[in-house]
């Protein structure tokens, strides 16, 4: 008896990496998002190392709270963090059919996202009048200025794009051609985005 429920064990397990369905149990755009954010995430890892190897190797390193409006980079924060929760409710809407609500909470993310955007091309505006470019730095150290046009245009391009892919999710929604699935995978993304952000936030700003 054993044997025979060895035996099925192996062929299921054989069937699931011949092809047709992930061997993982995990739809297939969730597993390629999956890899997307790991790759995604080494690159952002990568940025924050070589700002802590900068920032650690240089003699001095800007005060931040004299040259940053920090009020203005914690309501970014706040509205970031917040975005998180109108999207995991866009999910639980979509998962239990309420599509009208789903799409709310999903228009709600996406007005956060751009926001967010919003304010952080003012906090740009504000460094580039203050003569801040990739290669020169008004306050001293032009590592700093590199790093943070590198690290924050990275991550704000990460998202305006998260925006665009929620506002076709919300269309597709609205019309009843995506589910609770597609839109799963897309807060894996805005999910992503907010967590680096949780990084980026103190290792630029405060720390």
């Amino acid at each position: 008896m054993a044997a025979v429920g060895t035996h099925e064990a192996e062929q299921t397990a054989a069937s699931r990496w011949a092809g047709g369905r992930s061997p993982f149990d995990v739809g297939w755009g969730k597993l390629m998002m999956w890899l997307f954010l790991m790759s995604d995430a080494l690159t952002f890892s990568g940025m924050l190392v070589g700002l802590w190897t900068l920032r650690l190797g240089s003699p001095t390193w800007p005060d931040r709270a004299h040259i940053m409006n920090i009020r203005l980079v914690g309501v970014m924060t706040a509205i970031l963090i917040c975005s998180s929760t109108t999207m995991a409710l866009s999910v639980y809407e979509t998962r239990r059919g309420a599509r009208r609500r789903a799409v709310w909470f999903l228009t709600a993310t996406i007005l956060a996202g751009f926001a967010f955007a919003a304010l952080q091309a003012t906090e740009w505006t504000h460094f580039i009048l203050d003569g801040a470019r990739l290669n020169t730095n008004p306050w001293g150290v032009p590592a700093f200025s590199f790093t943070f046009f590198i690290i924050t245009g990275y991550h704000g391009l990460h998202v305006v794009g998260g925006c665009v892919y929620l506002w076709a999710m919300a269309h597709r929604i609205a019309k009843g051609l995506s589910g609770a699935g597609g839109l799963e995978v897309a807060g894996l993304y805005w999910g992503f985005v907010d967590l680096v952000w949780v990084f980026i936030w103190p290792s630029i700003y405060l720390l």
